[in-house]
C-alpha cells in the first residue's frame, strides 16, 4: 500500500488538475458534452422517430413507446428552458437524456436503445445539424445576393475602375462589379444545395457497424426524420464524416468569398481610394487618433477564413488515418464544425449588412476610372474596327499613343489630334468618342459585359432565380 507521499507524488505526475490521478484525465479526454450538447433538439428528434419505428415494427409495445416519447418531450422542454442539468460523468448528449428518461419514465426507456447503437445515433444527429445548418447558410446566401443585385441596379450606370494586378485596366460599372459577387455567392448557395443532396440520408438502422437483426424498417425513420432515404451500407454509415468535411469544405470557398469582398471594402474605405463610406453600425473608431474610421467588421470578415480553414484542415487530418468502422478520433469532428458554422453565419450576416450600408462616391469612382489610360484598349479597337489594323500593330500604335500622353502629362483624350495622327495617319477625330470612360463601358455590351444594357439584363436573370 503507497503512502500518503507516494499518493502525492503520482497525483503530481498527472497534474494538478487532476486530483484523482488516470481516471479523471480519462473523463477529461473522453467526455464529449461540453459540446456535443448542442445536438440535444436532433438526438431526441432521431429518438422519437427511432421508437416510433421501433412500436410500429412490434419490437416494443405502443405504450412503451408513448412513455418513451413523453418523457423524451419533458426532457426536450427541460434542456430548452435551461432546467436540464448535464453530466460530464455520462460523457455525451446520448447518455444524458437516455439516463434522464429511465429517471422519468423506469424500465421502459432501456427499450430505446433497441436496434441502434451510439456510433448510428450520433452520426444521424450530426447529419440533421448539419443539413440543418445548410438551409440557414443557403437562406444567408440569398439575402446576400439580394443585398448585392439592388445595389446592382442602383449603380448598373456608375462608371468605376475596373483592376488588374490592382492596376487600373478598364473601366467597369459597379453594377457589373456587384454582379460579379453574385455570380460567387451564387456557386456557393448551389454547393449547399448539393451538400443537403448529397447527406440526405438516414444512418439510424445501421447500429454499431454490422447492422442488425431486429425486423427495423430503416425507410419508415428517413422519412420521418425529412431524409431522402436511408444509407446503403452499414459499415460505411457510422464511419462516413463526408457531410462534415463538405460543409467545411463550402464554408471556406465562400469565407474566401467574403474575405475578398471584405479586402475590396478595407481598400475602397481608404482616404487614399475613397470609393466607400461605411457607417457608424459597421466602423470603429481609434483610442489614440480621433480621426480615424476603421472598417473593423471587414477586418473581422476576413480574419474569420484563417479560422475556418483552420478547421477544414483539422478534420481532413483527423479522417485520414482512420481504418473502417468507426474509431473515437471522430467525436473531435464536432467542434470544428459548430465553430466554422458559427463564424461562417456571421460573416455572411455581417457582410450582407455592410452590402446594404455603404455608400458610395460614384465622383471619386468616376474620376479614378479614367486614371491609368483605362481607355487604351478602347483606342486600340477603334484602329481595328475603324482603321482596319490588326490588332497586334493597333496594339503598338496604342503603346505609343500611351508612351506621349505621358510624357505630356495628360490623357488620352486630351492629346491634339495632330499628334495622334503623327503616330498614325489614319487616325480621326471621330476616335474622341470612344475615349471617354462613359463610351468605353456602353460598349462592352458582349454577353456578361460591364454595359449597363448587360448589366441589367443579368439582374433579371437573377432576381428571377433567387
Amino acid at each position: 500500500m503507497a503512502d500518503s507521499t507516494d499518493t502525492k507524488s503520482s497525483n503530481q505526475m498527472w497534474g494538478g488538475r487532476f486530483a484523482s490521478g488516470p481516471d479523471a484525465i480519462m473523463e477529461e479526454i473522453n467526455a464529449s458534452i461540453g459540446f456535443d450538447k448542442k445536438l440535444f433538439a436532433q438526438d431526441i428528434r432521431g429518438s422519437i422517430a427511432h421508437a416510433t419505428m421501433l412500436a410500429h415494427q412490434g419490437i416494443i409495445s405502443a405504450e412503451d413507446k408513448d412513455k418513451i416519447v413523453q418523457g423524451l418531450n419533458t426532457i426536450l422542454s427541460e434542456i430548452e428552458s435551461g432546467n436540464f442539468e448535464f453530466s460530464r460523468k455520462l460523457e455525451d448528449i446520448h447518455m444524458n437524456v437516455e439516463a434522464r428518461l429511465a429517471t422519468l419514465i423506469g424500465p421502459a426507456a432501456g427499450r430505446l436503445h433497441t436496434a441502434r447503437s451510439r456510433n448510428d445515433q450520433v452520426a444521424l444527429d450530426f447529419r440533421l445539424w448539419v443539413k440543418e445548418e445548410l438551409q440557414k447558410t443557403e437562406q444567408l446566401l440569398t439575402n446576400l445576393i439580394a443585398a448585392f443585385l439592388d445595389r446592382a441596379e442602383e449603380h448598373a450606370d456608375t462608371v468605376m475602375p475596373g483592376f488588374t494586378h490592382l492596376q487600373t485596366a478598364q473601366p467597369v460599372t459597379f453594377g457589373h462589379h456587384c454582379m460579379a459577387y453574385v455570380e460567387m455567392f451564387g456557386r456557393d448557395r448551389s454547393r449547399v444545395r448539393h451538400a443537403i443532396e448529397h447527406l440526405d440520408e438516414s444512418p439510424i438502422g445501421s447500429a454499431a457497424l454490422a447492422g442488425t437483426g431486429y425486423p427495423i424498417d430503416r425507410h419508415m425513420t428517413a422519412k420521418a426524420l425529412g431524409f431522402r432515404e436511408p444509407t446503403r451500407n452499414s459499415i460505411d454509415t457510422v464511419s462516413d464524416r463526408d457531410f462534415a468535411i463538405e460543409f467545411l469544405a463550402l464554408a471556406a470557398i465562400c469565407a474566401m468569398h467574403l474575405s475578398r469582398l471584405a479586402e475590396e471594402i478595407v481598400i475602397w474605405s481608404t482616404p487614399q481610394f475613397g470609393f466607400v463610406r461605411l457607417s457608424d453600425a459597421f466602423s470603429t473608431g481609434s483610442s489614440i487618433m480621433p480621426q480615424k474610421k476603421n472598417p473593423d467588421a471587414a477586418e473581422l470578415v476576413r480574419a474569420k477564413t484563417g479560422r475556418i480553414n483552420g478547421s477544414l484542415i483539422a478534420l481532413l487530418t483527423i479522417m485520414k488515418g482512420l481504418p473502417l468502422a468507426y474509431s473515437k478520433d471522430m467525436q473531435e469532428d464536432k467542434e470544428q464544425v459548430f465553430d466554422a458554422a458559427e463564424s461562417l453565419e456571421l460573416a455572411i450576416a455581417a457582410m450582407t449588412g455592410m452590402v446594404r450600408d455603404l455608400t458610395i462616391n460614384t465622383e471619386r469612382m468616376k474620376a479614378a476610372a479614367g486614371s491609368g489610360y483605362s481607355t487604351a484598349t478602347d483606342l486600340a479597337d477603334w484602329l481595328v474596327r475603324e482603321a482596319g489594323l490588326p490588332f497586334r500593330d493597333a496594339h503598338h500604335v496604342t503603346g505609343r499613343a500611351v508612351a506621349l500622353a505621358e510624357s505630356k502629362g495628360c490623357d488620352l483624350a486630351e492629346l491634339p489630334l495632330a499628334d495622334l495622327q503623327a503616330i498614325n495617319a489614319a487616325i480621326t477625330d471621330k476616335v474622341y468618342g470612344v475615349l471617354t470612360v462613359e463610351a468605353s463601358v456602353a460598349s462592352r455590351k458582349s454577353f456578361g459585359g460591364t454595359a449597363p444594357s448587360e448589366v441589367r439584363k443579368q439582374i433579371a436573370y437573377w432576381r428571377a432565380r433567387n
